[in-house]
Formats: C-alpha cells, sequence, structure tokens
C-alpha cells in the first residue's frame, strides 16, 4: 500500500502555532586542504504557508548552501553543521534519520535546481522522469504515472504535452526544460518549493512567464516557496518578504515593500541602485565596488566593511548584530539609521 501524505509527516514534535518552515541560528562549514570555509553564519529565517520568501545575494554568500542544508543534500564531509535547527512543522530536520529525512525531501520539501539541462538526465525522456517520482514514492504503474506526467506537463504549460512526454531533454528549449523541472519538483504535492536562481540564462519574457507559473502554482496549492536569487528585479511582483545574505549571514529583512522603498543596509542599497532604470538611460550603471569576501579570510568586524561606504573605525572591529528596526524589519549594520534615511 502507498504511503499516504500524512504518513510522511516527522512524527516528533508538534507544529502549534509555528511557521511552515523556520531555519535557527544555522551554521554550515566546508573542512577542506586550504582550511575551513564557514559558508554559512548564524543564518534564520522562516517560511509560512502561502507565503514567498526571497533569499537574495551575491553568488558565494551562502544561499545555496543553506537550501542543500535544508534539503539535506550537503555531502558530508567535506560539510559539517556544527549548529542550528531546520524546523518542518516543528520537528528539527537536522535531527532526524536519514530515512525519515528522505520522506520529507522531495514530498514535502522540494527544490527548482538552477541549470536544467544538467539537472535532467539526458538519456530518458522528460515523462520517464517525472513519472518516476509516481512509480517509486507513490507505488503507481507506469502506465498510471505516465498519465500524471503528460497532466503535470500541461499544468506547467507545455504545448502538446501528450505528443512532448516522449522527447528528451536536448529537444527543449530552456524554458521549457525549467518547466520540467518544477513540474517534476511539484508531482508529489509539496509544501515548501525551494526555487534556486530558475530564471538563470533565460530571456526576460521567459523569466516572467516562469515566475509567474510559480506563482500561480503556489496560489493553487497555498505552498510555501523560496526564491533564491541575485536579482531584486525578479522579485519585486512575486515576493512578500526579502532576506538579504552577504558572507554567510543574514544582513537585512523585510517586508519587500520596505526593502524598495528604502534599504536599511549598505549592500541592499549597492544591489537596488545596481538594477538599470529606463529613467537613467545613456548614464553608467551603478556597481558596488571591491569584491565578494573570501570566505577563508574573511575580513574583521563587518564582512561588508571593505566595500562599505559608510564604514566607521568600529565596523572594522565590531561585528553588527541584527538591530531590530522594527517587528517585522531588521538590518545587520552599526549605522542602519543613516543608510534608511539615505544620508
Amino acid at each position: 500500500m502507498a504511503k499516504t501524505k500524512n504518513d510522511l509527516l516527522p512524527s516528533e514534535g508538534g507544529f502549534g502555532n509555528e511557521p511552515l518552515l523556520a531555519v535557527d541560528n544555522l551554521h554550515v562549514e566546508f573542512h577542506t586542504r586550504a582550511g575551513v570555509v564557514k559558508a554559512v553564519n548564524g543564518v534564520s529565517y522562516s517560511l509560512s504557508a502561502g507565503e514567498t520568501l526571497a533569499v537574495l545575494g551575491e553568488s558565494g554568500s551562502g544561499k545555496s548552501v543553506t537550501a542543500q542544508a535544508i534539503m539535506g543534500i550537503l555531502d558530508m564531509p567535506p560539510a559539517v553543521i556544527p549548529k542550528g535547527e531546520v524546523r518542518f512543522r516543528g520537528t528539527d530536520l537536522l535531527r532526524l534519520s536519514e530515512d525519515a529525512r528522505t520522506q520529507v525531501r522531495g514530498q514535502r520539501i522540494a527544490m527548482i535546481f538552477q541549470d536544467a539541462l544538467s539537472s535532467l538526465n539526458p538519456v530518458f525522456t522528460v515523462g520517464w522522469q517525472i513519472s518516476e517520482m509516481f512509480r517509486v514514492h507513490r507505488g503507481m504503474s507506469k502506465r498510471d504515472a505516465m498519465k500524471k506526467a503528460v497532466e503535470l506537463m500541461e499544468r506547467v504549460r507545455i504545448p502538446a504535452a501528450k505528443q512532448r512526454v516522449n522527447d528528451y531533454p536536448h529537444q527543449f528549449s530552456g524554458g521549457m526544460r525549467q518547466r520540467i523541472m518544477i513540474a517534476m519538483a511539484i508531482a508529489l504535492d509539496p509544501e515548501v518549493l525551494i526555487a534556486d536562481e530558475p530564471t538563470t540564462a533565460l530571456d526576460v519574457t521567459v523569466q516572467a512567464q516562469i515566475m509567474e507559473l510559480l506563482a500561480d502554482l503556489q496560489r493553487e496549492s497555498n505552498m510555501g516557496l523560496i526564491l533564491i536569487t541575485h536579482d531584486l528585479g525578479v522579485v519585486a511582483d512575486v515576493a512578500d518578504k526579502i532576506a538579504v545574505m552577504y558572507g554567510g549571514r543574514i544582513v537585512e529583512n523585510a517586508p519587500v515593500h520596505d526593502i524598495y522603498k528604502a534599504p536599511a543596509h549598505p549592500y541592499t542599497k549597492g544591489l537596488l541602485e545596481s538594477i538599470p532604470r529606463v529613467d537613467l538611460k545613456g548614464q553608467e550603471l551603478y556597481a558596488i565596488k571591491g569584491l565578494p569576501p573570501n570566505l577563508l579570510d574573511m575580513p574583521s568586524g563587518c564582512a561588508f566593511n571593505p566595500r562599505c561606504p559608510y564604514r566607521q573605525d568600529n565596523c572594522v572591529t565590531d561585528v553588527p548584530p541584527l538591530h531590530e528596526i522594527s517587528g517585522v524589519r531588521s538590518s545587520a549594520c552599526h549605522y542602519w539609521r543613516e543608510v534608511l534615511d539615505g544620508s
């Protein structure tokens, strides 16, 4: 007999009034020959049902590593999680056995990876790969599973799904391959969907279509969505709140409209000023000076201080805590008031 969705819930702990997913003080390190890479340093964020959280930051900021820790797909070793919690429905996933974690992964929490072509198996048809989810996890026959694959392809708006179900990944465009990845991710009706750079290498029109599709699927199922990206322009119309990461830490989190109206961290401000604007046509595009920090040799004090126009002496010596600006907003900057005022 196939397991039902409720059979797959972690049995320990309660849910109560907790968020659907809560990451609390998560640390992830990679032990390498060159030294210990501190990729994630005390990250905390939460996600409720039907909510979209955008996690922003440059490459190397810790966005994807945090997501991989949530999914339980880090290679350990070299990865080590020295402390922190990842609570799904009140249960710490990091404390579960691998068998119990496997029941959650893909079925309750699913992930869309950024490179669809390398994530899909080139020697199997897309229908076979989508239907595998139902054969393995739901015990369906090949015929019934293939019917579900067609239904999912239609759900993610792939034209002529019945005819294309037997095509191979290379026969699809980049945007259509991303839709196939989305179909695989939502196959088992997860409660949390993590989308890691889902619009990378796609043109602007296709990006908008993919984001619209994710928003529609979320409304249909009320799932929580974590959207990982480096592009503030992508998330403006879909996110409820934003967590900005830099050097493995959350440096600012706030409702999306607050971030766009008035950022409270110099890094967030720099990201916003880097967005191309129609009204500034012909002017030089702003770029944040310097390079992201070396995670093997992090700067003392605030990790952003070597690139920060607001830097003072204490920025070099003291790591700023997340200052609470309001009940729904915080910033890890000693001078967040000045940044917020635009001074």
